[in-house]
């Protein structure tokens, strides 16, 4: 089979004047794009890369692939960014991994996929979604009754982008601080949510009909506390600052919680083939903080690799069972 990839290069994207540093962070290096190809020629495939935006299109449509391996985030600012190839593709009825264009919009916007996820019986941290004057974030603070610390994030970002360790916020003054520096920096509202002191644990759900749960990871600091934020310094620093427990040793009960809540999450928000779900988990009961359909693929960093590593699946087996899950959805 003839296999394009889509991606969205570090360095590549055009960014605006004054944009954080961690306006690339979800973008792949090469040697991300390389490895999944490699697994792929591996499986007797040809692929090529195809990129990200207006080239991109120009390329499906003079000589389009028979498949795409998608893992594109999109530049900007957009809720809808990640679902700007899956549309394409979609139009032109070219087959592809992982979820269609309204599954990524949704889990995106963080507002959104809370909203989804409680629907269905997911538990999730209170919030508020904060835009315009402060007075009306106040008023909606009140009738939320949420008390500090509170964790403050960009209410449309991955890769913890914009999660720094002062976005855990003490004081009304601290908060209306860090709302104006983010939404400066993101120029998108705010998610004001209930810190949850406890565990940091991500799972990973891949596969249709039904889908499956490969297991939970625990992300534990390396000097403990209980006040843990998997900030962008952390990640950046990750060998020094965290430890990654895969499978997290915790109660059966309480992973059973996780599994049922991540394939709770994955069916309402309609993921395809793969998804790694966060979870802060206090006493004993897992609260949902976000869905990642395009999970990173890093084969040295990616959080879903780590976790599928300590489960017993490799790498070349992670992309694999993408791979096959998305193509058995078309009959390929």
């Amino acid at each position: 089979m003839r296999i394009g990839i889509t991606c969205t290069l570090q360095g590549l994207a055009p960014q605006s004047t004054g944009a954080p540093d961690d306006a690339e962070e979800e973008f792949d290096k090469p040697e991300t794009v390389e490895a999944v190809a490699s697994v792929l020629r591996n499986l007797g495939h040809s692929v090529e890369m195809l990129g990200d935006g207006p080239a991109l299109v120009r390329r499906l449509l003079d000589d389009p692939p028979q498949f795409v391996f998608n893992f594109a985030e999109g530049a900007g600012v957009s809720r809808s960014r990640e679902s700007r190839v899956p549309a394409v593709l979609e139009m032109l009825d070219i087959p592809f991994s992982g979820s269609d264009p309204l599954a990524l919009a949704a889990t995106l916007d963080k507002d959104c996929a809370k909203r989804l996820a409680q629907s269905v019986g997911v538990k999730t941290p209170r919030w508020v979604t904060a835009s315009g004057r402060w007075s009306a974030v106040c008023d909606r603070l009140q009738r939320e009754r949420l008390e500090f610390p509170l964790i403050v994030k960009p209410a449309y970002e991955g890769s913890s982008k914009g999660i720094r360790l002062r976005s855990l916020v003490n004081s009304a003054g601290e908060l209306e601080r860090v709302l104006g520096e983010l939404a400066a920096d993101y120029k998108q509202p705010v998610l004001v949510e209930e810190f949850i002191a406890g565990d940091e644990v991500t799972v990973a759900v891949v596969g249709n009909a039904p889908p499956r749960v490969v297991g939970a990871m625990r992300v534990l600091p390396t000097e403990p506390t209980d006040r843990f934020v998997y900030s962008i310094e952390v990640k950046r620093d990750w060998r020094r600052r965290v430890r990654y427990e895969s499978p997290a040793k915790l109660p059966a009960h309480v992973v059973e919680k996780l599994h049922q809540s991540a394939l709770a999450a994955y069916e309402v928000f309609g993921c395809r083939d793969v998804c790694r779900i966060d979870f802060r988990v206090r006493g004993g009961e897992p609260y949902f903080l976000e869905a990642n359909p395009l999970p990173g693929l890093s084969p040295e960093t990616g959080d879903i690799v780590l976790l599928a590593r300590g489960h017993d699946m490799n790498y070349p087996q992670l992309i694999e069972t993408i791979f096959r899950s998305a193509c058995q959805r078309y009959g390929l």
